[in-house]
């Protein structure tokens, strides 16, 4: 099932079932920087981070350490699409890094119409919103009250330790946090009451 909230869009996961290795999410944002004026095409944006999200399967967590992240694909063909559309693209990836445990790239519209209207709303301030879409290679599972191999994370929770962004995205409408980003309300985990979500966030954000 596709787990991007934005609607309509096409894109690439369509409707396959329930899927851990891929995800998406959308929480990153389009940053501020004095070196790109505001007529400027290139962004800084960021597009993950080590914050817990909720999917199907539970917590899950991006591990943004030495040697997670494969950005290769980011930084060789990279795009940026609107809303996961794999038929709108708006630019390009110049570049991607991992800066302060986040994922980050530097991203330029294209001047095509698609591209310039949204463009234009990023540069009113009516588009702050990114998103990024995944796969993963390989996981650790943290049972419940244990802690993570590098002592970083607090269970219950599975955590990304090999995984590579697939693409970037400009969304519309940002995913409800309370259901886990870039997922549906039909897609989240067995319950956990809201200050249990809430004193694991806490753990594993001042752990690190």
């Amino acid at each position: 099932m596709e787990m991007e909230r934005q609607q309509p869009s096409r894109t690439p996961e369509g409707n396959r079932p329930r899927d851990k290795d891929h995800g998406t999410r959308s929480m990153g944002q389009i940053l501020s920087r004095e070196e790109q004026p505001q007529e400027s095409r290139r962004r800084t944006i960021s597009f993950s981070s080590e914050e817990p999200y909720r999917r199907f399967f539970g917590m899950e967590i991006l591990d943004h350490g030495e040697n997670a992240v494969d950005l290769e694909r980011l930084n060789s063909v990279g795009v940026l699409l609107f809303n996961h559309d794999v038929d709108k693209v708006v630019g390009r990836v110049i570049r991607a890094w991992i800066e302060n445990n986040r994922g980050m790239a530097e991203v330029e519209f294209d001047t095509d119409a698609d591209a310039e209207k949204v463009f234009g709303k990023v540069q009113s301030g009516t588009l702050k919103t990114t998103s990024v879409r995944y796969s993963v290679d390989s996981w650790e599972e943290v049972v419940a009250g244990k802690q993570s191999a590098d002592g970083r994370f607090t269970g219950p929770c599975q955590i990304a330790r090999k995984w590579t962004p697939l693409e970037v995205s400009i969304v519309s409408v940002p995913a409800d946090a309370t259901v886990g980003v870039g997922r549906s309300d039909a897609d989240t985990a067995p319950d956990l009451s809201a200050y249990e979500r809430q004193i694991q966030v806490n753990q594993n954000t001042f752990r690190r």
